[in-house]
């Protein structure tokens, strides 16, 4: 009896772009952790342009490799794909030297939503295309933008490498115990997601076991201690994503996987994902819920805690009183 897999849609035509997608996924995880030090300071806003700019420059190296699939012409799309390649190695180093002119040692805001938001975009938009080479290649022809997309937000390629991103992240970030319960059961719903697609029955009873076993780790968590404000909306944000999700995947099921279906759970799990990537990153450098960010090295000392009005006034304290004279 064959094992209820879903299809990778990988042949002997595809294991280069296979090769290329792996180590593009681990870029993005290196890239990632390398702008978000365990001195939890702030990053500065040049490292999150070249990041970003690393990951955009990512989505245009799917791009020209997608079009290797639509253009009869094999000489003119692989020009693209060595253009693109430069332009993935050039342009992100043009704009951080551009960026350190501009913004010297700036760092991002300690509440800054921008950045965050548009890495956890730019990531989701990359695997994104992921999905779509993968669907377009292993078609072996043109398909009609409405299966493009829906094959791509239904492919292993799309699910299983925001799956390792969001695992990367949530490994590194300072989470507390119900944070990372529910971002570890995100990751977990993302990994089991082609199973929804290609074995509704079978996937969707897995996801229902996920759910419990993660619903019930939190509720004993929050019997234990009392929830700060952040992780309430946080868990709240989970409880909308998961009845999103479940909702999309009862559709999925009434409509027997047609593209309209896959494309609306496809796009469910794509904008939850990238609100996890988002919420990640700024938990990365704005500490634990239960116990807000607090300096671990002399530079980082003289930055400003979140909330406060303004420089403390020095003067003697308990554990500071000045010696008398």
């Amino acid at each position: 009896m064959a094992l209820p897999i879903p299809g990778v849609g990988l042949d002997a035509e595809l294991v280069p772009f296979a090769i290329i997608a792996v180590s593009m996924v681990a870029i993005t995880i290196f890239v990632l952790l390398a702008v978000l030090p365990r001195t939890r300071e702030p990053p500065l806003i040049t490292q999150f342009i070249l990041a970003f700019s690393v990951i955009a420059g990512g989505s245009v190296l799917l791009l020209a490799l997608l079009f290797v699939f639509l253009d009869a012409n094999g000489t003119t799309a692989w020009t693209w794909v060595l253009l693109a390649f430069n332009f993935m190695m050039m342009v992100p180093a043009g704009l951080w030297f551009i960026s350190i002119v501009l913004f010297q040692d700036r760092r991002v805001a300690r509440d800054s939503w921008a950045w965050p938001l548009a890495i956890g975009f730019a990531v989701t938009g990359t695997e994104v295309l992921m999905g779509i080479l993968f669907a377009v290649g292993d078609a072996g022809g043109p398909l009609s933008v409405t299966v493009s997309f829906a094959r791509g937000l239904s492919s292993v390629w799309f699910f299983w490498s925001m799956a390792a991103v969001m695992a990367g992240l949530v490994a590194w970030a300072p989470l507390t115990a119900l944070e990372r319960y529910g971002s570890e059961a995100l990751v977990a719903a993302a990994a089991l997601a082609p199973w929804v697609l290609a074995f509704p029955l079978l996937g969707g009873a897995a996801a229902a076991v996920l759910m419990s076993v993660a619903f019930l780790a939190i509720a004993r968590e929050l019997l234990r201690r009392r929830a700060a404000p952040v992780e309430l909306r946080f868990l709240l944000g989970l409880n909308a994503l998961f009845l999103g999700m479940a909702l999309a995947a009862i559709g999925l099921i009434e409509d027997h996987g047609a593209p309209p279906s896959a494309i609306a759970f496809g796009a469910v799990m794509a904008v939850g994902m990238a609100g996890e990537v988002w919420y990640l990153v700024r938990r990365c450098y704005r500490g634990p819920a239960e116990g807000p960010w607090s300096a671990q090295d002399p530079r980082a000392a003289a930055l400003p805690r979140p909330g406060a009005a303004g420089p403390r006034a020095e003067g003697p304290t308990p554990e500071r009183v000045a010696p008398a004279r």
